[in-house]
């Protein structure tokens, strides 16, 4: 009789361990899971909302100087002009400086009335542009910005297209006071009421 250990010994286990087996087959899945599908985080959402990540603010920046140029009451709309040279962040400081004012009740004093004898005040609603090329700042363009990017583009076949008057905007402040959820919103860049939006839209508040 051969001394070679027969391969099977009554009360000794054959093969793997089984817990070693199960505990390789999960460690495999885990890995796949891990290499092959993507993370929730590097996902890229689809839809039309703008980035959400916090704007560069430069707490010394100057204020910035800025012209009234149109007043469109029908739509309660307003253009201002700043220099070309105007900063992001002096743009955020005129953005919040407005809601400064319209909080306190003094916004009056800095822009026209979109809303005049409204009783909830002369800007009970409003949609405040911030432009640095005037031509820009035009009723016709602002009349296209506020009817948002999904008007029908035949009704003002004239008018500069929603696409390029949507990036010429540096900031866009919307009030509206009917909304006491929410009743102001503001933002370097535009956004319309739908979520499309310039390439340089960040919200503000």
């Amino acid at each position: 009789m051969s001394d070679k250990p027969h391969p099977y010994e009554e009360g000794k286990r054959a093969g793997i361990h089984p817990l070693i087996v199960v505990f390789g087959v999960l460690f495999g899945l885990w890995l796949f899971v891990f290499l092959i599908v993507p993370s929730s985080k590097n996902k890229q959402v689809a839809g039309t909302e703008g980035p959400t990540g916090p704007t560069i603010e430069d707490p010394e920046a100057a204020p910035v100087l800025f012209k009234v140029h149109t007043t469109i009451l029908d739509m309660n709309a307003i253009s201002l002009t700043v220099p070309p040279e105007a900063t992001d962040s002096q743009v955020v400081g005129l953005l919040k400086r407005f809601k400064q004012d319209r909080l306190s009740g003094t916004l009056s004093e800095l822009l026209p009335a979109t809303t005049p004898g409204h009783k909830l005040g002369d800007h009970a609603v409003a949609d405040i542009y911030i432009v640095s090329d005037v031509k820009f700042a035009q009723a016709d363009v602002i009349r296209t910005l506020t009817r948002g990017a999904h008007a029908p583009g035949n009704l003002y076949p004239q008018a500069v297209p929603f696409e390029t008057a949507m990036e010429a905007i540096r900031g866009h402040y919307r009030i509206d006071l009917n909304d006491t959820g929410n009743p102001d919103s503001a933002s370097l860049g535009f956004a319309d009421e739908s979520g499309v939006h310039s390439r340089q839209y960040r919200k503000v508040f």
